[in-house]
């Protein structure tokens, strides 16, 4: 169990590296901040999700591996986003409500359809097969193809010819690929380890695999959102706190569930749909307080207390389902 902590170390400052490093070589690119915290920052926040995911599929811990996810996208809106809205205003682009929270959206319904096959065909096993994750892969690379699009638009013309030709050289210096290394490796070891300490606690505690993911490891693989996205917001860069959360939600479910699914088959718990449904009424309540209540396309305080709210009576009822 001693190295459930050291795992999270590790998780966390392999996260740091990764995004240093990437950020750096996306600076050299000259790509615009949304589309970095949508992507590249959004994918180095992942990677514990990810690692904690590919070691859950591999050890046969299907309950942690749906409860990481499931857990992270509620954690990154209630908590990440309504954190960040009390210490200063959230805003948002109209683009971005228009076009990528709806993304996220699509995202979380796209998995429910998918998860439950029971209620399509009794008769059936509700699994998240090899061929599921196939087609969350394929949602995916449609969402790279759009940030890519994005991209090329936000670039004056000269850039857009170079962009995705020019290298970086090594007179450049090695010190992005030297985080980006270290990172990855310090994900791996954090993520083997973090895994078999929460198998050993629920064992030990004589709780569920998937409270543990729901919980513990889902707040644990959110606080690289949760970090990155509140100093973007206290230096007042809300385009990659903004980017960072939803394009964490969309590559949790596309990339990593799809990962996830195509390594081992996930069987799915219709008990589950508790927490598909918060992720669902989380991004709708997003949708709804930036276009409907208060300020548009703004998060304030008030609204960063009521997410808070909601993720202190979800954490209440599924501690008290067990």
């Amino acid at each position: 169990m001693a190295l459930f902590g050291v795992g999270f170390v590790f998780l966390i400052k392999g996260a740091d590296f990764l995004i240093d490093g990437a950020s750096l070589i996306a600076k050299k690119f000259g790509i615009s901040a949304f589309v970095v915290g949508l992507t590249i920052v959004a994918f180095g926040t992942s990677v514990p999700e990810l690692v904690v995911n590919i070691s859950a599929s591999l050890h046969g811990s299907s309950d942690i591996a749906i409860g990481n996810i499931l857990g992270s996208n509620i954690a990154n809106i209630f908590l990440v986003l309504g954190v960040s809205a009390v210490m200063i205003p959230v805003v948002v682009k109209r683009r971005v409500m228009q076009k990528e929270i709806p993304i996220s959206l699509l995202a979380i319904l796209v998995m429910a359809f998918i998860a439950n096959d029971s209620l399509v065909d009794p008769g059936e096993t509700s699994m998240i097969s090899r061929d599921d994750g196939i087609i969350l892969i394929a949602f995916f690379m449609f969402f790279l193809y759009y940030v890519y699009t994005i991209a090329r638009k936000g670039k004056p013309k000269k850039e857009v010819e170079q962009f995705g030709h020019e290298k970086f050289a090594l007179s450049d210096g090695l010190k992005p690929f030297l985080y980006i290394i270290i990172g990855l490796a310090g994900l791996v070891l954090g993520g083997d380890w973090v895994i078999n300490g929460a198998i050993s606690i629920a064992s030990y505690a004589g709780v569920s695999e998937s409270l543990i993911g729901l919980t513990i490891l889902a707040i644990g693989t959110s606080l690289p959102e949760l970090v990155t996205t509140v100093v973007a917001v206290g230096k007042k860069k809300s385009d990659i706190a903004v980017g960072n959360i939803i394009g964490s939600n969309i590559f949790n479910i596309f990339w990593i569930l799809g990962v996830s699914a195509i390594i081992l088959p996930i069987p799915f718990d219709a008990s589950m749909n508790f927490e598909v449904l918060t992720v669902v009424l989380a991004t709708s309540l997003m949708i709804v307080f930036l276009k409907y209540v208060g300020e548009k396309y703004q998060i304030n305080k008030w609204q960063g207390m009521v997410f808070l709210t909601f993720y202190t009576i979800f954490l209440l009822l599924i501690i008290m389902r067990g």
